[in-house]
């Protein structure tokens, strides 16, 4: 998943990213207001990690301000504010968690993974689209029921063409995707074609359909044969 951790006790912060970037998520993280804002404007995340408390603002303000442009992210509130009145606020006002601190960051992982299954995955804990069975949590592919060796990038590339699939993906969806904060150190996206000629040529070997498609000038599509 892409996630925005918003937080201002900068060790917590990093240490969150730190943790759920070993777990195989792509994280970044800001310290303020006005830069979670900038952020949720600019760029397309699945959840955002937020606390109440920022230099600039109120985490719950950013929350309604997510929820009144219609992004779909997910939303965990991470707070040390323990009162039920607070709890049934960020509830209330769209928040999917609301984790108090001190928490265990392997909590905060399960709640990404369940948020994950509901936007992307409809619930379900496995993806299965004809031959291709995708297990999101283990990170695993299976083509013909036999296991398919993705790398960390294959893999997250595989998921989101699925979770998008018949859809046009921009290059640079796919970059910021990808790598988020550091898609701008490259000068080229020659790293999204290599990236995308090695998925492809390891789905067809294991017998796929090849369903990934090239839109000239744009980007690409995960195409099904029977456009479900």
């Amino acid at each position: 998943m892409k996630v925005l951790v918003i937080e201002d006790e900068k060790a917590l912060a990093e240490s969150v990213v730190e943790y759920l970037a070993d777990e195989g998520h792509l994280c970044e993280a800001v310290y303020t207001y006005d830069d979670a804002e900038e952020k949720v404007e600019l760029y397309e995340y699945d959840c955002i990690v937020v606390d109440i408390n920022l230099p600039g603002g109120s985490g719950l303000d950013l929350i309604r301000l997510v929820k009144k442009r219609s992004k779909s992210m997910g939303i965990i509130i991470i707070s040390a504010r323990n009162s039920l009145e607070n709890r049934i606020e960020g509830l209330e006002i769209g928040a999917d968690n609301y984790l108090i601190k001190p928490f265990h960051l392997a909590e905060l992982n399960a709640h990404l993974k369940s948020i994950n299954r509901r936007i992307n995955f409809n619930g379900s804990n496995q993806v299965v689209v004809n031959e291709i069975k995708l297990l999101p949590e283990e990170h695993q592919v299976f083509v013909n029921d036999k296991l398919l060796k993705l790398t960390k990038k294959e893999f997250q590339l595989l998921q989101f063409f699925i979770a998008n699939k018949n859809k046009v993906i921009t290059k640079t969806a796919l970059a910021e995707h990808l790598w988020g904060d550091y898609m701008d150190i490259a000068d080229s996206y020659d790293f999204i074609y290599g990236h995308i000629k090695n998925l492809r040529k390891k789905l067809i070997d294991k017998g796929c359909t090849d369903y990934l498609k090239t839109i000239y000038g744009v980007g690409y599509k995960f195409k099904l044969e029977n456009n479900e």
